[in-house]
């Protein structure tokens, strides 16, 4: 156990945020539609609108950090 806590340490934690967005959109979308092809055209939808949201900020962010 204590082998797998510097590996857990050294892990990069933006390797997670596609799974958890993609989680997140699916669940969202189930509360909203029953049919499965509703449900995961909406996943899709708000995924990618979620990650292109956060890829602005991130560039923001990156330009301020630059700028100042």
């Amino acid at each position: 156990m204590m082998d797998v806590i510097p590996v857990l340490a050294t892990t990069n934690i933006y390797w997670f945020l596609a799974p958890l967005v993609l989680a997140i959109s699916l669940v969202f979308s189930a509360t909203r539609h029953e049919d499965l092809p509703p449900i995961f055209l909406g996943a899709i939808r708000l995924a990618t609108s979620s990650m292109v949201l956060l890829g602005i900020v991130f560039l923001v962010l990156l330009v301020v950090s630059w700028w100042n």
